[in-house]
């Protein structure tokens, strides 16, 4: 489907409409992480002792350990956007924690996390915590190895199966050249802290068994919450513009996805599926989203993602300026 008419103008009564469900409720936040990690670990637990009875019943019990790890990785993103507690304190010592459990150094991921929500569908401001797009001119002018290095990259066996494993254990111990003091800080920390740990619980059952259990649990885990991440911003009709022309609100809720999904994963991944409403106010805690999402008439004019409708985005790989959508490899040119 084209689109070109241009977007309707977001009004500003948009942040009227968010702030009344921007406050932590300390109630629901003990709740969501005694939901969360306590059968989180459970199920680790049980993977241990499934060892001795079958390979099989541990990688069947990583899939629902896979799920927590998702929704605990929610968890981490909301303190993250000081959005789980109302204290900052607090919000910081559990995405501490919570990023040594999920390979992923806090405050670094913060920083890149910050910048994405701040130049997401900005075409100018490409290239930090997000995923690398293209336009379909770009793609056009590189050269032969430019476009396989692109195209492996967008590879669902890459991005969604070996990409986010490589990510999570490998890339994220490394600062890049540009980190400041407190990134690195925050990702030496975390190695440190990540390393204990491992040498302690191989201590206690060997690291052939802790491998046995965490790299299922990591490999699924990762691959879904990437293909979450893509899905969001990655489809036919979302949203980019040049800086001059680029609006946040505008960007938030047309550029971001609702992607309706059945109850059960709503919950296994903590709402984030009301992801334009999270873009438009990332102060909103994700068991509020829902709630926001319904209360106005404004949110329920964008574009819904169903799990059926949101497998087209496997085949969106460029963004065409010209009709302002994201298109495939080999789209023909339309009049």
């Amino acid at each position: 489907m084209q689109s070109t008419t241009p977007l309707p103008k977001v009004p500003d009564t948009w942040k009227q409409l968010v702030a009344p469900y921007q406050q932590p409720d300390l109630r629901k936040s003990i709740w969501q992480l005694v939901n969360t990690v306590v059968p989180y670990f459970a199920l680790l637990t049980l993977m241990y002792f499934s060892l001795d009875i079958s390979y099989w019943l541990t990688l069947l019990l990583a899939i629902p350990a896979a799920g927590f790890g998702v929704r605990l990785f929610i968890i981490f993103h909301d303190a993250g956007h000081g959005s789980f507690f109302k204290s900052k304190v607090a919000n910081d010592w559990l995405g501490r924690i919570t990023g040594v459990l999920l390979f992923t150094p806090y405050y670094s991921w913060r920083h890149s996390h910050a910048i994405h929500h701040a130049t997401s569908g900005d075409l100018d401001r490409r290239g930090t915590g997000d995923v690398w797009t293209l336009t379909k001119e770009e793609y056009d002018k590189l050269g032969r190895w430019g476009k396989i290095g692109y195209r492996i990259y967008r590879n669902p066996f890459v991005i969604f199966g070996i990409g986010p494993v490589i990510d999570f254990v490998v890339l994220q111990r490394f600062a890049w050249a540009k980190a400041d003091a407190r990134d690195r800080a925050s990702i030496r920390n975390t190695n440190i802290a990540l390393a204990v740990w491992v040498v302690l619980i191989s201590l206690m059952i060997g690291f052939d068994k802790y491998v046995l259990i965490q790299l299922p649990v990591l490999m699924i885990a990762t691959g879904v919450g990437v293909w979450l991440f893509y899905v969001q911003h990655q489809f036919e009709n979302t949203y980019w513009e040049r800086h001059e022309d680029w609006d946040f609100a505008t960007a938030a809720l047309y550029g971001s996805s609702f992607y309706k999904l059945p109850k059960l994963l709503q919950w296994f991944t903590g709402n984030i599926g009301f992801h334009h409403i999270h873009h438009l106010s990332p102060r909103i805690p994700n068991y509020e989203l829902e709630r926001c999402h319904n209360s106005g008439e404004l949110f329920q004019r964008v574009e819904q993602l169903t799990l059926w409708t949101s497998l087209k985005s496997f085949n969106v790989r460029l963004w065409d300026e010209d009709h302002h959508k994201m298109v495939g490899y080999h789209t023909p040119s339309e009049s």
